[in-house]
């Protein structure tokens, strides 16, 4: 395949993912509210907009570390962590004793390093997904395939 129509292929997959693509949460039990939900495709739309790739968008980082919360109590690093992407998602409707503006150097190398894996974990996923139907496709082909049968031709 050229160069070009990868590019482009990554491209549509890209934007198709924005809507498409699983919403990777500790445990899946608790689910991810409608509005979370809303709330994350458009924060994956502005971030394909801007060419920001590689990472997962704060509010999908929220989303994960809020149903974390919901298993387990969090150490102090995490907890501020949680605090910020909370405040960089709700912004002015932050609670004052809610908010949390900064973290430290360390609990936003933390963060980078979380948002990579959850945006690694979210596109394994939709590649998953396209082998699978690309394997579908190809054995319902042969399937329909008339049969040979065996004459010499």
């Amino acid at each position: 395949m050229p160069e070009r129509e990868k590019t482009v292929e990554k491209q549509i997959g890209d934007m198709v993912g924005v809507f498409t693509d699983p919403i990777i949460v500790y445990d899946s039990g608790w689910g991810v509210p409608d509005r979370l939900k809303g709330d994350i495709k458009l924060a994956r739309l502005a971030q394909l907009i801007k060419h920001e790739e590689g990472v997962a968008t704060d509010v999908e980082a929220m989303a994960y570390l809020s149903n974390a919360s919901l298993v387990a109590p969090m150490r102090t690093e995490w907890a501020n962590i949680y605090m910020y992407v909370f405040t960089q998602w709700m912004g002015d409707k932050t609670p004052e004793d809610l908010r949390k503006d900064e973290i430290s150097d360390y609990q936003k190398g933390l963060l980078l390093e979380f948002k990579a894996w959850l945006w690694k974990a979210r596109v394994k996923v939709r590649q998953e997904r396209a082998r699978a139907k690309r394997r579908e496709e190809k054995e319902e082909a042969a399937a329909r395939a008339p049969k040979q049968m065996g004459l010499p031709i």
